[in-house]
């Protein structure tokens, strides 16, 4: 995994997200998985940019998502770019649910914890503040206890 300039270059942010970082930076990031070692590349090689860096990534799916996210260092933009999506954000146990279509978009707070149903072919653009991501199994509609699922801050 690295962070790379591509000026020039045309990126598919399904494969290859963009990390935003300080300074108004743009870098694709290369390598890039959702395992623990791209994690903690990752984690490593924007640590500098702390609670401002953000990723942006394009996200294709259908069905319930699989688990609770929390993004504690910034806010999360959620554009639901095809199909439709359902936001479900666990605010003080009151479930607050939203309904995207193509070209809508709602904010999760920092710190509020969320989950991201498809309703069939869907694709989603998230613009995520990293540091201190926390995940959570979704057994259940509401968030379970805390399960050692580690955020790109939490890798290294």
């Amino acid at each position: 995994m690295e962070l790379v300039n591509h000026e020039r270059n045309a990126m598919d942010l399904r494969t290859t997200p963009v990390h935003l970082g300080l300074g108004s930076t743009a870098k694709a990031v290369e390598g890039f998985t959702w395992d623990s070692e791209a994690l903690q590349a990752y984690s490593a090689a924007v640590a500098a940019d702390g609670a401002e860096g953000r990723m942006v990534m394009i996200f294709d799916g259908d069905g319930p998502g699989d688990h609770w996210e929390s993004h504690t260092a910034g806010d999360e933009l959620v554009v639901c770019l095809s199909g439709s999506v359902t936001v479900t954000r666990d605010v003080d146990g009151y479930l607050d649910r939203v309904s995207l279509g193509p070209g809508e978009a709602t904010v999760n707070p920092a710190g509020v914890w969320h989950v991201v149903d498809m309703e069939g072919p869907t694709s989603i653009l998230a613009v995520t503040a990293t540091l201190g991501t926390e995940h959570r199994p979704r057994t259940d509609t509401r968030p379970t206890p805390h399960v050692a699922t580690p955020g790109p801050q939490e890798t290294s």
